[in-house]
């Protein structure tokens, strides 16, 4: 990652916020693989985490924090606030997760 502030509060502390730029976005579209879909089958009989799962979904929060970084750079921003994620169902075997916040300038 960059030297870009990422938080889910609405100030940084110790910072004052002089430009406001708007609301910045990232997402990615991840689809199901079958093998852990077998795996999460035998895993609802016996109960246990599905790391399959888990894996898949850090990597895409990681991938959407960073494209949504990539955009609030591309305005000038160097802090992004109010940060949330959120997931959705696209298709059959598909989500999405979608982060988004405010970019803005603290000095």
């Amino acid at each position: 990652m960059s030297d870009m502030i990422v938080t889910n509060i609405e100030e940084v502390p110790g910072k004052r916020i002089i430009r406001h730029l708007g609301m910045v976005q990232g997402n990615t579209v991840r689809a199901k693989h079958a093998g852990r879909d077998i795996m999460a089958g035998f895993k609802n009989i016996v109960g246990g985490e599905l790391k399959g799962y888990t894996e898949l979904l850090n990597e895409s929060r990681n991938e959407a924090t960073e494209r949504m970084i990539e955009q609030a750079q591309a305005v000038g921003a160097n802090a992004i606030l109010n940060v949330r994620f959120s997931t959705s169902s696209v298709t059959a075997g598909a989500s999405e997760l979608f982060v988004y916040g405010t970019a803005v300038v603290v000095e």
